[in-house]
């Protein structure tokens, strides 16, 4: 297990050193993410921005994910799910979703732009890996912007997901690839408590690259 957020993110921050100083974005999934990303990006002297996704929950049970959604971009579906739903019930919730990514941006950020992923090594960092809806349409996002390199990097992943993402990214940093997945992020912190807005905003005005 890791002690907290803070310790798998300097984890995962050793095994990215040769990107120190190579012109390298961190873009981290809030808002768990930012705690790691920011770990990141200090260690190896890059800026750090938000990659903001949002989960559409299944109508009968909200914390269980059939589709994520960026700002701009093709959602990701559960397919499985998607064909038992009212397809309209659907389109007006990721209309929703996608003005709630908008509204976090300009939280989070105020009025910095975001950092444009063309020719640079980006480096895309959660706390873990559950489902996989939000970092494979985080990856995708990124993708479409053209990177010289992409890097996913999290600390732990159900084994049977991991291939998945090494076919979406140039190269993938996992720390734990568990075969027996424990069923929740959290479950793999000593400590995991839930990262505020005001956390966030603090660690990206820390971030003096940005």
């Amino acid at each position: 297990m890791f002690e907290d957020r803070e310790e798998a993110g300097r984890l995962l921050a050793r095994r990215l050193a040769e990107y120190r100083s190579k012109d390298a974005v961190v873009y981290a999934l809030p808002r768990g993410g930012v705690v790691l990303g920011f770990e990141v990006a200090r260690f190896i002297n890059a800026p750090l921005d938000l990659i903001i996704v949002r989960k559409v929950g299944h109508p009968s049970n909200p914390e269980y994910a059939i589709c994520a959604v960026t700002e701009k971009g093709k959602p990701i579906y559960n397919e499985k799910e998607r064909e038992a739903l009212n397809p309209a019930w659907l389109d007006k919730e990721i209309i929703k979703e996608r003005e709630e990514a908008k509204r976090r941006r300009e939280k989070y950020l105020k009025n910095r732009k975001h950092y444009p992923a063309r020719g640079k090594i980006a480096i895309v960092v959660d706390d873990g890996v559950a489902t996989g809806l939000t970092l494979m349409v985080a990856l995708r996002s990124i993708r479409e912007e053209a990177p010289r390199e992409l890097i996913v990097a999290v600390p732990v992943i159900p084994r049977d997901m991991a291939d998945t993402f090494r076919a979406l990214a140039d190269k993938t940093v996992f720390l734990k690839e568990e075969e027996y997945y424990l069923g929740a992020v959290g479950a793999y912190y000593q400590n995991f408590p839930q990262v505020t807005d005001e956390e966030v905003i603090e660690l990206l005005e820390q971030n003096v690259l940005n």
